[in-house]
């Protein structure tokens, strides 16, 4: 039986061109709506927030339903996951890097090129679209998820959702002295453990975010390939279509 407090092992960041070349074998399975979930809440965040483009329901893969599902099962009674965000079209991803690295050349403006770059992909992936190589969240593999209590109120976490800190590493809180500090430690192991029993793998830097099927699942667990290409939730105008192609006799 897993034990949900468990410390945090230690983890590399990511090899980001590593992981752009593993290889993806699209397994076909579709984007689902999470809101219709009444095993874990849904507050899609950046939609909320104002985002530009970003949309008013998170959808992700099916086994990615089905493994938040799985976690959500596990927290002990008065517990639940909030899913903040999970498969994100393109322009949203570019917004989001683009504007934390402009931040970021704001506050340290001497700072080369190379170190902003880097410092930005910390805590946002790469903008992209290529089919060899999507970001996480463009697959609907990757999920940003956090802790509430039955009334639906959010835990302390140690850090605010997306922030650009130390402190939104995963194990900030593991060598923590104090009570407030072990609390925070302790459910974000509670947090990390549920969800690495389901089968997604964590991204260092951010303590919400988490991985299944897409590529940096599959470099972190050293998987031989990705499941989850690239993806895209179909407008209604494409859904008439497909269907009234799929009619008999259609050309």
């Amino acid at each position: 039986m897993t034990d949900l407090l468990a410390a945090i092992p230690e983890a590399p960041e990511p090899d980001w061109a590593a992981a752009f070349r593993m290889p993806i074998v699209e397994c076909g399975e579709p984007l689902e709506a999470l809101g219709t979930s009444q095993g874990f809440l849904v507050w899609p965040a950046y939609h909320r927030l104002g985002v530009p483009n970003a949309p008013a329901e998170c959808h992700a893969r099916a086994g990615v339903f089905e493994r938040l599902l799985r976690a959500a099962r596990q927290l002990p009674d008065g517990l639940r996951l909030v899913v903040l965000d999970a498969w994100r079209p393109f322009a949203v991803q570019q917004h989001l890097y683009d504007t934390l690295y402009e931040i970021l050349r704001q506050h340290e403006p001497d700072a080369a090129p190379e170190e902003l770059t880097r410092r930005t992909r910390e805590f946002v992936a790469p903008p992209s679209t290529r089919a060899e190589a999507p970001s996480p969240h463009l697959t609907g593999g990757a999920v940003d998820i956090t802790l509430c209590d039955r009334d639906g109120r959010w835990l302390d976490m140690g850090s605010l959702f997306d922030e650009a800190t130390p402190r939104s590493y995963t194990r900030h809180y593991e060598d923590a002295s104090d009570d407030h500090g072990r609390a925070i430690r302790d459910r974000r192991r509670l947090l990390f453990n549920v969800m690495r029993e389901a089968g997604f793998s964590n991204l260092s830097s951010e303590w919400w975010h988490y991985d299944y099927g897409d590529q940096l699942w599959a470099w972190h667990r050293g998987e031989q390939a990705a499941l989850y290409g690239p993806a895209q939730v179909q407008p209604l105008e494409a859904l008439w279509r497909q269907q009234l192609h799929s009619l008999p006799g259609s050309s």
